[in-house]
């Protein structure tokens, strides 16, 4: 069974009183074939551990890794994935559409 919206920003609020730092990642746009809808979250905490999905698994791997940079630096990156785009290729992104996915740490 599939996480709730609700289930994963649950997790994201334990793990920060839990003293982790934590991120979350969310759909912020989509075109085309896209795998995840608008609104989608992936919360990420500093161990690499995480919960939701943006893209039902074909870039959540490179999520991961910037969500945690996120969290070291503090700054939010806008990050897009696309079948047009060599990096979207690279993580597997082969759905024909095109995301936007904003990642952000939780303070």
């Amino acid at each position: 069974m599939l996480a709730t919206e609700e289930d994963i920003l649950s997790q994201a609020e334990s793990w920060k009183r839990a003293g982790r730092g934590v991120a979350v990642a969310t759909v912020v746009e989509t075109w085309g074939s896209a795998p995840r809808p608008v609104g989608s979250h992936l919360v990420i905490d500093d161990e690499g551990k995480f919960l939701g999905s943006v893209s039902g698994g074909c870039v959540e791997g490179d999520v991961v890794t910037e969500a945690q940079d996120v969290i070291a630096d503090g700054k939010p990156r806008t990050l897009e994935y696309g079948v047009a785009d060599e990096t979207a290729w690279r993580v597997g992104l082969s759905c024909g559409g095109r995301i936007r996915v904003y990642v952000e740490r939780v303070d």
